[in-house]
């Protein structure tokens, strides 16, 4: 018989493109999402396929979410608040989006007798860490921003889950994620702002942030991998490069493929905006021991993003 799985946000970047290569691998996938952040055609190749089923539906209402559990064998739980940014314009949403659903979530199994969930998390949790590049043992610092807060806190329910109802987890503690499907994000904001004005780039912070950035495949590939070779009750995982780029060379990454040469103008200090983490750059030595490795650079990544961004224009204009 086939697996049966649920991919949580399932029309976003991450989302839709899991959703395919589980296809790919004959999974059966019930694919959920509200559409507030994700995209429909992100799905048109999945929508092809019998074995992908697509509810559009809102994962606040624990109520009508439990019958969507019922004869399911493993959970992708990748939906979440994307507006990083403005976390602190709206600090409930975090809570709402990434901390309570992810409780529903948590409950929706229990009920039903489901016990594996593969979670994305986020290497924001880390905050402000002095030990660059960052393992996954590190003392926690104090949290920056509302984002990460609320994603430690669904780790922590996931653990709690695993230790009292022996439930099986994988938690991807990511950094940036690129590649095809991307809709947000710093090179998104770079290439819509360089449409309307190629003569000028206005950058958050001082260009000098160190952001780590790993390619949508390389993701997957990593996630799976983990699945297979970590059979432990909580396996937690760093997923990025042995790289990282500044702002400032992400700039000169897409402004050199658009042969443009605007006046860069960068706004602030250290920080891109409130919460933000100047340096990003995890220790992945532990997934390597499994056998993965990347096969993208970060700047193949980044160009990779870009041509997908000059090729889907109708992104740029939906959001």
């Amino acid at each position: 018989m086939k697996k049966k799985v649920i991919v949580t946000g399932c029309a976003g970047f991450i989302g839709s493109n899991l959703v395919d290569l589980l296809l790919k691998k004959n999974f059966s996938v019930l694919g959920i999402d509200n559409l507030s952040t994700g995209h429909l055609r992100n799905l048109d190749d999945a929508n092809k396929n019998k074995n992908f089923h697509f509810v559009k539906f809102d994962l606040l209402d624990i109520k009508k979410i439990k019958n969507l559990f019922k004869n399911i064998d493993m959970v992708f739980h990748l939906a979440a608040n994307a507006d990083v940014r403005f976390g602190i314009d709206n600090p409930k949403k975090d809570l709402e989006q990434n901390t309570i659903v992810t409780f529903n979530i948590l409950e929706s199994m229990r009920v039903n007798g489901v016990k594996k969930i593969i979670f994305s998390s986020t290497g924001s949790i880390y905050g402000e860490t002095s030990i660059i590049p960052t393992p996954e043992n590190v003392e926690f610092p104090i949290q920056t921003s509302f984002y990460g807060a609320s994603k430690l806190a669904c780790e922590g329910l996931i653990q709690a889950y695993c230790d009292h109802y022996n439930f099986k987890s994988w938690i991807f503690r990511f950094v940036s994620i690129l590649g095809e499907r991307y809709s947000h994000g710093h090179v998104y904001d770079f290439y819509k702002k360089l449409l309307k004005n190629n003569n000028s780039l206005s950058v958050l912070g001082n260009g000098k942030q160190k952001k780590s950035y790993l390619n949508i495949k390389d993701c997957l590939s990593a996630i799976m991998i983990a699945i297979r070779k970590s059979p432990k009750k909580v396996n937690i995982y760093n997923l990025g490069t042995n790289q990282f780029s500044t702002v400032s060379n992400s700039v000169n990454q897409i402004t050199k493929r658009l042969s443009l040469k605007p006046k860069i103008n960068y706004k602030g200090g250290k920080r891109g905006w409130p919460g933000d983490v100047p340096t990003i750059y995890l220790n992945t030595k532990k997934i390597r021991k499994l056998g993965w490795k990347p096969k993208y650079t970060i700047n193949e990544s980044i160009i990779e993003t870009l041509e997908f961004l000059i090729k889907n224009k109708w992104l740029l204009k939906k959001n």
